[in-house]
């Protein structure tokens, strides 16, 4: 059955919405956004928003949605290379290729995250830990495959990584610090040997 183009279009406006709402709470947090910063960043007007979201936790639950198919759009596409290792690499030359906005806003989820865990209600901060959880997951996976020892901690530590040169770029205002840091990822991981 063919999709409407009623129906096609309420879908773009909503993935509008979401990527607006990504962008917006990225850059301002979750709680100085409003609704209207929203619908002005997807140009949409106010009152169309609560069609597709009826409070602002929705809507932040919408940029978190984002975030994870933002990220499964990045580990897609890294999933082609054929091995292992250069995905990894792939992976931190796209943290270091952000490193503009890092130095301005830190990591888009891990910044959210810790945001949202200084709610005393909402459940969201285990939303955004979810979004951490893809990505931790699919590091392992890599790691798995590279025949590495303790998958899951090569993981952790990987992704720790790149939340502390994340953190410090963002609050020394300097994106240096994601070059140097994704420079040291880099050789870390030639350092690993295949078992």
């Amino acid at each position: 059955m063919k999709e409407s183009a009623r129906g096609r279009a309420a879908g773009a406006k909503r993935q509008r919405l979401m990527r607006a709402a990504a962008d917006v709470v990225y850059r301002q947090g979750a709680e100085r956004t409003t609704i209207a910063d929203i619908a002005r960043v997807a140009d949409v007007p106010v009152g169309n928003v609560y069609y597709y979201f009826k409070t602002k936790d929705e809507l932040v639950t919408a940029a978190l949605s984002e975030h994870a198919r933002q990220l499964d759009l990045l580990t897609s596409g890294l999933d082609r290379l054929p091995d292992p290792r250069e995905r990894l690499k792939g992976l931190i030359n796209a943290w270091v290729s952000q490193r503009d906005l890092a130095a301005r806003y830190g990591c888009p989820t891990g910044t959210l995250a810790v945001e949202l865990d200084k709610r005393d209600e909402g459940g969201l901060d285990v939303e955004a830990g979810r979004v951490i959880r893809l990505l931790l997951a699919w590091v392992e996976r890599q790691f798995h495959e590279l025949d590495q020892p303790e998958p899951d901690g090569l993981a952790l530590t990987l992704v720790s990584a790149y939340q502390g040169m994340s953190l410090l770029a963002n609050a020394l205002r300097d994106p240096g610090v994601m070059d140097r840091e994704g420079a040291r990822l880099l050789a870390w991981l030639d350092s690993l040997k295949a078992t």
